[in-house]
């Protein structure tokens, strides 16, 4: 059975920092649960328009936004948008050909037994091969897409809830939620996920009901702890890099361990 989405926007604000920029680029740091662009019709603060407005001289004056890459509406960190056609182009292409390194930190649950580790095992959506009342929800799973994804542990630390660890997330292709998808097959899901954390049904409580105290118990956070937080790309024979701090709410989770 498929679970009706509410049409009432999830409550968010448009919060962004400059990370770098050029004539021909621009590098945001996005908070979450912001979303980056419009969709499902549905009308809410995104980050284009945020950019959009900062940019309104630029953009009098012949820019027009791309964005290269995109996030989750609850993952937080570094968007690339090129500023012209001509940069689109270009960075549209680096970012086909692989030559673009992204990192995340994630906090994950548990105590992961490796210091370093490489995950690839092939994703697919799940509805493809087994009933899902999640669209989006992917799974591992043989027939799917390669993919592969290095994961090294920063720190572990315990808490009342269990162990806790800061994973740095280096993915090597780009499916649609590679990261999460593959720190729960390792068997240490993202902190706040709904859909690989816990249980999918997080997921539907969710988006019926919106944040409650029962799923702050089992979630401990509003949104999934991940965090883009570098990011490498080259342009016009030239490699820059951008990279971001990690965001108050996560930054809290690591200084309660201290």
């Amino acid at each position: 059975m498929w679970i009706p989405i509410s049409d009432a926007p999830i409550a968010c604000f448009p919060h962004f920092e400059v990370a770098g920029e050029s004539g021909d680029w621009i590098v945001v740091d996005k908070g979450a649960p912001l979303i980056v662009h419009p969709s499902n019709g549905k009308k809410e603060p995104n980050l284009l328009e945020g950019v959009e407005a900062l940019l309104s001289y630029e953009i009098a004056n012949g820019a027009a936004l791309s964005l290269v890459n995109r996030l989750d509406r609850e993952t937080s960190g570094l968007t690339l948008i090129a500023k012209n056609k001509a940069a689109a182009r270009e960075l549209g292409r680096a970012m086909q050909r692989r030559r673009m390194h992204k990192e995340y930190l994630a906090i994950v649950q548990g105590r992961p037994e490796w210091a370093e580790t490489t995950c690839a095992a092939p994703i697919l959506r799940q509805g493809d091969v087994a009933e899902s009342p999640i669209w989006v929800k992917q799974a591992v799973h043989p027939a799917g897409k390669a993919c592969a994804t290095v994961f090294r542990t920063e720190r572990t630390w315990n808490t009342p809830r269990g162990p806790l660890a800061l994973v740095r997330c280096i993915p090597e292709t780009g499916r649609m939620h590679q990261i999460r998808v593959h720190l729960a097959h390792l068997g240490h899901p993202i902190l706040g996920d709904k859909i690989y954390g816990p249980s999918e049904a997080c997921y539907l409580e969710y988006i019926q009901h919106g944040w409650s105290r029962e799923l702050e118990e089992r979630l401990i956070l509003p949104r999934h702890a991940l965090h883009a937080c570098r990011l490498e790309f080259p342009f016009d024979e030239e490699v820059f890099t951008a990279e971001a701090p990690l965001p108050e709410d996560m930054r809290q989770l690591l200084e309660a361990g201290d």
